[in-house]
C-alpha cells in the first residue's frame, strides 16, 4: 500500500523550519550532561504545553514522554537529551554557554526533531493511532537512560520504536537504513594489577608489574579474538594505562581501563566471563595479584528487519526513493539497543554533511550540522510513523 503523500506535514514544515533552527540552537547554547537534563526537560514541556499536547515527565526527574493520538497502535519515537563533557570550540552564535560541556555528538538535533514531530502533529488531522514521543535522559551515560524510561513506562502499550541519529559522514538529504546489527555493544574493563615493587636493578627479587600490564594489554585482545566467531567483531581496545612514576623503581600497583565492543547479543551474554578468564590466564603466571572490573554497557543495537521496511516505506514517502542508503556497521554504543530488547523497532542514520569542507567527526568539540537537516528529520520521522500505524 502505497502511502499518501502529508500535504499538512509539508507546509508546516516550511512555515516552521526557522523555528527548528531556533529551538536546535537554543538547545545548542545550553547543553546539560547526563541525568542534569532539568532545564531541557522544561524548556519542552513548557513548548509542548503550549501546543496543547499533555507530557509526563519521567520519573528521574529529567526526560518526558508525549502521546499524541489514539489507536489500536501506539508507534514510539525517540530522541536523547543530554550533551558531552566537552568544550565547544566553535565560533559561531550559538556555541555552547556552559563551559567544558557541548553537544558534540548532535542530541540536540534529535531532540529539536522529536519536538518539530510532536508540533507538527498537533496541528494535523486525527492519526490513525498512537504516537508517543520519548525524550530519554542519559543516553551518553552507561547503562544508559534508556533504561530509565522503560522502568518509567515509556514502552508500556508501544508496538514499535524508531529513532535517527546524526551521521557527519551521510550528505545531506540522505537516510542511512541497515537491517540487524548497526551499533555495538559497549562494556568497560578495568584491571588492576599488585606486587611488592622493587628497584628495576633487581625484577628477579619482585612482581615486574610494567611486564604483567604489557603481558595483558598485548596478548589478552589476540587471544579474544581467536575465542570468538569473527563475526561477532569482538573488540578489546585500551584506552588508559597507569603505573609507576620513576624509571628505576618497579611499582606496586597499575591499572589498564578499556573498553570491550561486539555486535553479536549472544557473544555479548559471555564477554565478561571470556575477558575474565583470559586476563587470569595472561596476567596470573607474572605473580601479579590481578583483579578485574567489568562493568557491562549498552546492548547492541539490532534492527528489525520489518521495522527497517517500514523506515524504508516512510523515507521513499517523504524524500524519494534515491534518499535511501545503505550504511555500515559501527561498533559505537547506542542505548537505544534496550528498547529493541522489548519491542521490535529500527534505528536510522540521517545525513547531515553539507557537502562542504572537510566531514566533523561525532564526539569533538568542533562538531556541527547543515541545519536543513531538521526539516528532512521531522519528515522522515512523521512518515515512518505512518508507515507502521497503517501496518498490519
Amino acid at each position: 500500500m502505497t502511502i499518501p503523500p502529508l500535504a499538512w506535514l509539508d507546509s508546516w514544515v516550511q512555515h516552521n523550519e526557522a523555528d527548528l533552527i531556533a529551538i536546535r540552537r537554543h538547545l545548542h547554547a545550553h547543553p546539560e550532561v547526563a541525568r542534569a537534563e532539568h532545564e531541557t526537560t522544561a524548556f519542552l514541556e513548557r513548548r509542548l504545553s503550549a501546543a496543547g499536547l499533555p507530557a509526563k515527565p519521567l520519573p528521574g526527574g529529567t526526560g518526558l514522554t508525549c502521546d499524541i493520538g489514539q489507536g489500536p497502535r501506539t508507534i514510539a519515537l525517540r530522541a536523547d537529551l543530554d550533551a558531552l563533557p566537552l568544550p565547544d570550540t566553535k565560533m559561531v552564535p550559538y556555541r555552547s554557554t556552559v563551559p567544558g560541556v557541548s553537544h558534540a555528538c548532535g542530541h540536540d538535533a534529535h531532540t529539536a526533531i522529536l519536538l518539530g514531530v510532536a508540533l507538527a502533529l498537533a496541528t494535523g488531522p486525527a492519526l490513525p493511532g498512537r504516537i508517543r514521543c520519548i525524550f530519554q535522559p542519559a543516553e551518553e551515560a552507561i547503562p544508559g537512560g534508556a533504561l530509565d524510561a522503560i522502568e518509567g513506562g515509556a514502552l508500556e502499550g508501544v508496538d514499535q520504536i524508531f529513532a535517527l541519529h546524526c551521521d557527519p559522514h551521510l550528505s545531506l538529504g540522505r537516510v542511512g537504513l541497515r537491517p540487524g546489527a548497526i551499533t555495538a555493544a559497549c562494556d568497560l574493563v578495568e584491571v588492576r594489577v599488585s606486587g611488592p615493587g622493587g628497584h628495576t636493578a633487581r625484577p628477579h627479587l619482585t612482581v615486574d608489574l610494567v611486564y604483567a600490564l604489557g603481558r595483558i594489554i598485548t596478548e589478552v585482545p589476540g587471544l579474544l579474538s581467536r575465542a570468538v566467531d569473527p563475526r561477532a567483531a569482538l573488540s578489546l581496545v585500551w584506552g588508559a594505562v597507569e603505573a609507576g612514576v620513576a624509571p628505576n623503581a618497579i611499582p606496586q600497583t597499575g591499572v589498564l581501563r578499556g573498553t570491550v565492543r561486539m555486535l553479536d547479543r549472544s557473544t555479548w551474554d559471555t564477554a565478561e566471563s571470556l575477558v575474565r578468564r583470559l586476563v587470569g590466564q595472561v596476567g596470573g603466571p607474572t605473580g601479579a595479584r590481578v583483579v578485574v572490573h567489568y562493568s557491562r554497557g549498552v546492548a547492541p543495537v539490532v534492527n528489525d528487519p520489518g521495522s527497517v521496511g517500514l523506515q524504508r516505506k516512510g523515507v521513499s514517502t517523504a524524500l524519494g526513493a534515491e534518499a535511501i542508503a545503505d550504511t555500515g556497521q559501527s561498533l559505537g554504543g547506542e542505548d537505544f539497543g534496550w528498547y529493541l530488547n522489548q519491542v521490535p523497532g529500527a534505528l536510522a542514520r540521517l545525513g547531515v554533511y553539507s557537502g562542504e569542507g572537510p566531514t566533523l567527526d561525532l564526539h569533538r568539540g568542533n562538531f556541527d550540522i547543515d541545519e536543513r537537516a531538521l526539516a528532512i528529520g521531522v519528515r522522515t520521522m512523521v512518515h515512518t510513523a505512518y508507515a507502521a500505524l497503517r501496518a498490519r
